[in-house]
């Protein structure tokens, strides 16, 4: 599972001697990862560069989340010309305002001027308003043209561990960016690029927002939670402050129940296929806690066959396992979950792009997206957001049985050039869960290095 070029990346004098010799090597950067708890100031000693286009409404908002973090601010035309030797962590582009297509020279200004000045691991954040919502051919244009800039400059960039996002912002949703834009610029979203990330006003947004310890007090349950992303997602939750139920098959308790001893957590053995699954994780619930607010929905298994050669146990194990019994238990969930609750599903770049030998694994996985489209506004009003998160190549027990060369060509088609670690889809799912996500509702985010294909 050990990818040799990130590991000759890593030594200097190995990166050394193959760019000396000019060999055909395409060395990935090593990402910059988040160690620890969530911190107030985690910025500190960095620096963001920081324009607004003609009519641009979120600058102060964004100076004020950066600020917020620790970081120090340049705003382009109001500040002086920053000196050569200040090389900015972050370049922050306003386009609140944008109306037609010649105002992307603006962005192009902005960018071209300070981009190659960008530190490895640096980001790259636009923030405009969703290209749907605009009724005018031109300004609707401008605004989805930021997509493909994004996702371009993702690849460009991510030669150097950088990363590269575009937030849409609904009228009406500007005071929920502060955590989205916290959550962009720091190290927790390294493997998250050329993204779009929609932010709405469709959940009710809490009056204050605690970055430190974001889920004391809450009860999460993670299905599948024993092993690889699930593990991750068990102890970033808990490291915030979640109490957390560790939900696994019977052929897995005894691991589970390490993990959740592990976090003071508790560990349930339960079938998510189970018509009983939902009473039984209820009885838990009742038996341990107070309450339950965020649901991880992360077991799921693969039965790969091209489809003239798949049986039907290996179609509706999977369908049963991935959507059948994720939607099933949910529905019987959802009254007991409390307002302001999480439910977080994994889905997969797989669901969106396909992938041979997966038609049944990619159905499952782009379902679970229409899912949680659907759901998004039905609990909307009782202050619950539901969102779908979709790994790339993430290196687990899974992806290490993959043949070497699919699995090696896999790793080098993104921006960043390598797989993910569980830990990556952790720290998005736990920022999902925690309260400051209110503006993310109904939506996918690809944890997947900007990956070349489908997303």
């Amino acid at each position: 599972m050990s990818d040799f070029l990130l590991r000759m990346s890593a030594n200097k004098a190995s990166r050394k001697i193959i760019q000396t010799l000019r060999l055909p090597l395409p060395l990935p950067p090593v990402l910059s990862r988040a160690q620890g708890p969530w911190q107030e100031h985690f910025l500190a000693g960095k620096t963001a560069f920081i324009a607004s286009g003609p009519d641009g409404v979120l600058a102060e908002g964004i100076t004020n989340a950066v600020e917020s973090a620790g970081g120090r601010i340049w705003l382009q035309g109001k500040s002086a010309e920053p000196p050569d030797s200040v090389r900015p962590y972050g370049l922050i582009y306003d386009a609140t305002g944008l109306s037609t297509p010649e105002q992307l020279e603006d962005v192009y200004a902005f960018f071209h001027a300070h981009v190659r000045r960008l530190p490895g691991c640096g980001r790259v954040v636009i923030v405009a308003r969703p290209p749907a919502q605009s009724v005018l051919p031109l300004c609707r244009t401008a605004h989805r043209a930021l997509e493909g800039f994004v996702r371009s400059l993702g690849k460009e960039i991510g030669r150097k561990g950088s990363t590269a996002q575009v937030v849409y912002v609904d009228n009406g949703a500007e005071e929920r960016v502060g955590p989205v834009f916290r959550f962009l610029l720091s190290k927790r979203s390294s493997y998250i690029s050329g993204q779009p990330i929609h932010v709405s006003g469709l959940v009710h947004h809490p009056a204050n927002t605690a970055y430190v310890k974001p889920l004391a007090g809450k009860v999460a349950l993670v299905t599948g939670g024993a092993r690889g992303i699930g593990e991750a997602t068990v102890l970033a939750l808990a490291r915030e402050g979640a109490r957390v139920i560790v939900m696994d098959r019977e052929s897995e308790i005894a691991v589970a129940t390490q993990v959740a001893q592990s976090i003071q957590g508790t560990a349930l053995v339960c079938d998510v296929t189970d018509a009983r699954a939902a009473e039984i994780i209820l009885e838990h619930v009742r038996e341990h806690y107070d309450g339950l607010d965020i649901v991880v929905h992360n077991a799921g298994v693969t039965r790969d066959k091209t489809l003239g050669n798949m049986t039907k146990d290996q179609w509706s194990m999977v369908l049963g396992v991935n959507l059948l019994g994720l939607i099933r238990c949910n529905e019987k969930l959802l009254d007991s979950i409390r307002d302001g609750g999480r439910i977080i599903a994994l889905s997969s770049v797989g669901g969106i792009a396909g992938n041979a030998g997966q038609t049944n694994y990619a159905a499952t996985k782009a379902g679970l997206i229409g899912y949680v489209q659907a759901l998004a506004p039905m609990v909307a009003s009782r202050g619950i957001t539901v969102n779908a998160v979709a790994p790339g190549l993430i290196e687990t027990r899974m992806t290490a049985a993959m043949p070497m060369g699919t699995r090696e060509v896999a790793r080098r088609l993104c921006s960043l050039m390598q797989g993910g670690l569980p830990e990556d889809i952790a720290e998005t799912i736990t920022f999902l869960a925690s309260p400051g996500a209110t503006g993310i509702t109904g939506e996918v985010l690809r944890v997947c290095g900007g990956n070349f294909l489908g997303a």
